[in-house]
């Protein structure tokens, strides 16, 4: 069954994720790279200057969500928005967004980063494919 929780006045009884903390120091710019890795376990997404200099960087599991639940499109959406949060209050106009991994988490993420009032540049897939196949066997020696 398990215990009962109590909620006591003023606390929230949502379970979502937890809100990040909006960094206020750090230097501003216009542009940006946003780089978006999502694997079978999580969403690391992170945000760049155009030199490459990376501004901030949220996953998954730093927003608040943990095991299964990290691996999540709906995880992925909230990272993307703790991202946006940021890049905005950075002062960035604009993104160009790589994408790397096969995750469920890319799509989602990719489309709430679009709808969070960014000019996009350019999306680019990175996702590293095999190109040769596995090794093959040795030969059998009797």
């Amino acid at each position: 069954m398990g215990k009962k929780r109590v909620i006591k006045k003023g606390e929230s009884s949502s379970n979502t994720a937890a809100s990040v903390r909006i960094p206020t120091k750090g230097r501003t710019f216009a542009d940006g790279r946003v780089s978006i890795y999502s694997s079978y376990n999580n969403t690391i997404i992170s945000l760049a200057d155009v030199q490459g200099n990376v501004a901030f960087s949220t996953s998954a599991g730093s927003v608040g969500f943990k095991g299964t639940k990290k691996s999540t499109p709906y995880a992925a959406s909230k990272v993307a928005e703790a991202l946006a949060d940021v890049a905005k209050a950075r002062g960035v106009e604009r993104i160009a967004i790589t994408l790397r991994g096969i995750g469920p988490g890319r799509e989602s993420a990719l489309r709430s980063l679009g709808a969070r009032g960014f000019e996009i540049q350019f999306i680019r897939d990175l996702t590293p494919v095999p190109h040769n196949g596995p090794r093959k066997k040795k030969v059998r020696r009797v």
